[in-house]
């Protein structure tokens, strides 16, 4: 995390006259952060930037994505009690946050595994400000990031496709992409998905599907002979109550927003020993 995000966050925290924190007497202290709950850990990297600008020394057994127990320390701490206080809401807050959308998304990849090999990925529904930390937290929990931006690839959208077409979105987007840049087609009927795939889309996906007219245009494409490196994705709509239906489709990435706008927040302690 850069220094200026660290500033950023702990002044619209801290504020202007702190009398909270600087209470107590400014001595060398200890303490710990534990879960409270079962979880899958994130946001190692990003407490550690707040301990380490705020001089307080942190020491942790765990890396990103272990699955932690109840009670399991995560960070034991030792430095200036005042720091230590000024760190504390905020950490929780990343912790919190981004260990539930690594425990969701490790709850969907193993729905999942139970039934195929597809990734179960993120989208661009994120927090503003905080779309890196809750992607990698999607990775902690062994999910994919899909893109971090709209410049990783080309997305022909649906409003693409009504301004322009089909065939002369993926022309355009043929030209001006770059050799190491993916062209997916977003579509929402059998019949464009064969389009797609004849017009040389890298990635196809069925968006707003349900999953029977997944299963059915799935058989389509194969019947067509679409190229083994064609990627189907479907997204729209799927929760963790009907991923199990969307995990028999036979389709090769499942994208979910609901990792990050369905996650819950982890309850995560600060207590000083």
């Amino acid at each position: 995390m850069l220094t200026s995000e660290i500033e950023h966050y702990l002044r619209e925290d801290i504020g202007y006259n702190d009398v909270s924190c600087t209470l107590v007497p400014d001595r060398e202290v200890n303490a710990v952060i534990f879960t409270k709950e079962d979880c899958i850990l994130a946001g190692l990297d990003v407490a550690m930037s707040f301990f380490d600008h705020l001089g307080i020394d942190a020491q942790t057994q765990h890396l990103q994505g272990d699955s932690l127990r109840k009670g399991d320390v995560i960070f034991s701490l030792q430095g200036s009690s005042i720091s230590i206080l000024r760190a504390e809401r905020v950490v929780l807050n990343f912790l919190g946050h981004l260990c539930g959308i690594a425990t969701l998304t490790r709850r969907c990849v193993d729905t999942v595994r139970k039934f195929s090999d597809a990734r179960v990925a993120c989208t661009r529904k994120t927090t503003p400000g905080l779309r890196e930390y809750e992607k990698m937290a999607v990775i902690a929990g062994g999910g994919d990031p899909h893109r971090f931006n709209l410049s990783d690839a080309v997305m022909i959208k649906d409003n693409h496709i009504k301004m322009m077409g089909i065939e002369p979105a993926i022309l355009s987007a043929r030209k001006k992409a770059s050799f190491t840049q993916k062209i997916e087609v977003e579509v929402e009927s059998t019949g464009d998905a064969l389009l797609a795939a004849g017009l040389g889309a890298d990635i196809i996906m069925l968006d707003n599907m349900d999953p029977d007219a997944v299963k059915d245009t799935m058989a389509s494409l194969r019947k067509a002979g679409i190229p083994e490196h064609v990627i189907i994705e479907v997204s729209g709509g799927i929760t963790p109550e009907n991923l199990e239906e969307y995990a028999r489709t036979g389709v090769h990435v499942i994208s979910m927003g609901s990792l990050i706008h369905r996650s819950r927040w982890v309850d995560i302690s600060l207590e000083f020993m």
